[in-house]
């Protein structure tokens, strides 16, 4: 009997990576990725007559409250009675959201809309002496479409949301009244005025913030008093009588302090508080937030930062329909294949904030400004 050898079948094996031909250092991996193009509406700059559009043409107040007023009621869109895209709870959330808003219009939105802003200003230093409007000093949180400015307030308005609150009692109410009036240029108010309780319920409803800032203690049209100018005298007369680099060159240990007599002992400090409304931080958040997002919109645009106002408008609004009566037609058909409006950040963020409230907002603080193009209307760019 013959035997068989048994014999093994041997697969061929796989080349490994070191003995598998290796890339030159010569020649580089290519691990760029491809440039994301921009698709811009407007690749092309408008036409520029050199004609500066405004929007000051048609207005003729004869003060400053009848812009105030005017602005006011021109800040949102009235809710659609059909096709809002909005149920009952949300245009109710809507609603009292504007209601809780303060009365309060930037000085910027002002100057925007009038023909010349010393005016203005001077109206308004007038206006504030008399007590009919205030002047709120806003903190800035920012440069450029993140500084909110100056705000004005007709008094009458500011005293209306005093009474109306439930919080404060009657006593309280007067006592804070009559506090506007006594300072009437004053952005800010000692602690000294009220009572601890009294200034912790003020704090708690608004019409009171914390003040860390010294230079808001002053009056918001101050001008120099006999005691500033004494001590601005002192502290100009210390550089010549004392030598380079020493504490006496600067105005001494207690510079800071006013000069105008005494021991040279520091003063007590005092606590300050702004004047405040309540809300008046949402206020705020909306102006920087909606001025933010319309230079956005322009930058989206185009690459020049500028395009037409009807299509910056059809952008902000978010692309619903119209109202013209063919666009209404094709919405009764189903034909309308748009956006409703309670689906734009235009009624999801802002609220229902007006296109020309904005663009107006934006003007003022200097943002945006507006040109003749002389084909398609008006044009709108961003100040770079």
């Amino acid at each position: 009997m013959t035997s068989v050898t048994p014999f093994r079948i041997q697969k061929s094996r796989k080349s490994t990576s070191s003995s598998a031909p290796r890339r030159g250092t010569s020649s580089p991996r290519n691990t760029s990725r491809p440039v994301k193009q921009e698709n811009y509406e407007y690749d092309d700059p408008l036409d520029d007559t050199g004609v500066v559009a405004s929007l000051a043409s048609n207005l003729n107040f004869r003060d400053v409250p009848q812009f105030i007023q005017y602005i006011r009621f021109r800040m949102f869109t009235e809710i659609p009675q059909n096709g809002a895209g909005m149920n009952s709870t949300r245009i109710a959330e809507v609603l009292n959201y504007r209601l809780a808003l303060p009365p309060i219009v930037s000085v910027a939105h002002i100057d925007a809309l009038s023909t010349s802003s010393t005016n203005i200003e001077r109206e308004i230093v007038e206006l504030a002496h008399k007590g009919v409007l205030r002047k709120m000093t806003i903190p800035s949180r920012g440069i450029g479409a993140a500084a909110a400015g100056d705000g004005v307030v007709l008094v009458s308005e500011w005293e209306r949301l005093v009474r109306e609150n439930g919080q404060l009692s009657d006593v309280l109410k007067t006592k804070y009244i009559e506090a506007l009036k006594t300072n009437k240029t004053s952005a800010t108010i000692p602690n000294t005025a009220f009572t601890p309780a009294e200034i912790s319920a003020l704090t708690t409803t608004g019409f009171l913030t914390n003040s860390t800032a010294s230079a808001a203690r002053t009056s918001t049209f101050a001008r120099p008093t006999t005691a500033s100018l004494g001590s601005l005298a002192s502290l100009s007369s210390s550089g010549s009588k004392n030598a380079s680099g020493s504490i006496g060159a600067v105005g001494g240990q207690f510079a800071t302090h006013h000069i105008s007599g005494g021991t040279g002992r520091a003063a007590v400090p005092l606590a300050y508080y702004n004047f405040s409304l309540p809300n008046a931080g949402s206020h705020i958040k909306l102006v920087i937030e909606s001025r933010a997002h319309l230079i956005n919109l322009l930058q989206r645009m185009s690459r020049h930062r500028e395009a037409p106002m009807n299509a910056l408008r059809e952008r902000w609004d978010g692309g619903v329909v119209g109202e013209d009566a063919q666009s209404q037609a094709k919405k009764a058909r189903g034909e309308f294949k748009g956006v409703l409006p309670g689906r734009t950040k235009k009624w999801k963020q802002f609220w229902g904030l007006s296109f020309e409230w904005v663009l107006e907002e934006c003007v003022g603080a200097g943002l945006v400004e507006l040109f003749e193009t002389g084909s398609v209307g008006v044009g709108v760019r961003a100040v770079k």
